[in-house]
């Protein structure tokens, strides 16, 4: 009976213990609240803004542009990933109000079956003057994805390039992640004093390659930090799992190693 009493003093004992390691002042409460407070914003607002479309018109001046093309109006759509259909719907109903002369797509279309289906077909249902192009994302498979736009009459551009208009090249490459992406190769066919416009999913790939010939380079990836604490931290981009450069290509205009305009 002695031993027994003995661990039960020693269980209560340690049970003290414990006890005593908990904060008897309101600060753990304060903490705990202040994290579940700061989830359900985010919560929120994955569930209602983050699934909002927002429409940005940009205007980019540059010496090496046609005067002829000024007024030309391009679209860019990118890492679109689980988008319900009445959203592209949505895109693509304002795109065609717009009169959009060239429709571009940045990759990361994520779910293969509903990109083969549904998604992209109703991409191509834009209706623009000089035609739909687009490139792979680090969530693609170029293997799928290609023969999915061609069906369709969606030009990919895999480290190629070609003239829209006189003097405006456009030009694409692979995913960094995913693939072999060359700039060098993809404009390789265009004059010198043309306008030349790279497109490609990821930004990073404008400080690891010259760019001096690019007057614009257009990507996706980073979605606005992927997730923001206040605007203060973003989790993908301060990590760098997302990006090398940190936030650097965050949202916005940005330049690469060579000082070409990046958005």
């Amino acid at each position: 009976m002695k031993s027994n009493k003995f661990s039960r003093d020693k269980i209560f004992e340690l049970k003290d213990k414990v006890i005593s390691l908990i904060p008897k002042s309101k600060t753990l409460k304060i903490v705990l609240g202040i994290v579940a407070f700061t989830l359900l914003i985010h919560l929120g607002h994955a569930l209602t803004f983050d699934r909002m479309v927002q429409y940005k018109e940009i205007k980019f001046e540059s010496h090496n542009w046609p005067k002829e093309l000024n007024g030309y109006r391009i679209a860019f759509v990118s890492d679109i990933h689980l988008a319900d259909e009445e959203r592209l719907w949505r895109i693509r109903d304002h795109l065609n109000k717009k009169q959009t002369d060239l429709l571009l797509l940045g990759g990361d279309f994520f779910d293969y079956n509903r990109v083969l289906g549904k998604d992209l077909n109703i991409l191509s249902e834009v209706r623009t003057t000089d035609g739909i192009f687009g490139v792979e994302g680090n969530h693609d498979k170029a293997n799928e994805l290609v023969p999915a736009m061609e069906k369709i009459n969606i030009t990919p551009l895999v480290n190629k390039g070609l003239y829209v208009r006189n003097n405006f090249f456009l030009a694409g490459v692979e995913d960094l992640w995913n693939g072999n992406p060359d700039i060098q190769e993809a404009t390789k066919g265009a004059h010198s004093d043309s306008f030349i416009l790279l497109l490609s999913h990821n930004p990073d790939l404008s400080m690891k390659q010259d760019t001096q010939n690019i007057d614009l380079f257009l990507s996706g990836h980073t979605h606005g930090g992927q997730m923001n604490l206040f605007g203060f931290w973003s989790f993908g981009l301060d990590s760098r799992i997302i990006s090398d450069y940190g936030t650097r290509f965050k949202s916005g205009w940005a330049k690469s190693r060579d000082n070409t305009p990046v958005l």
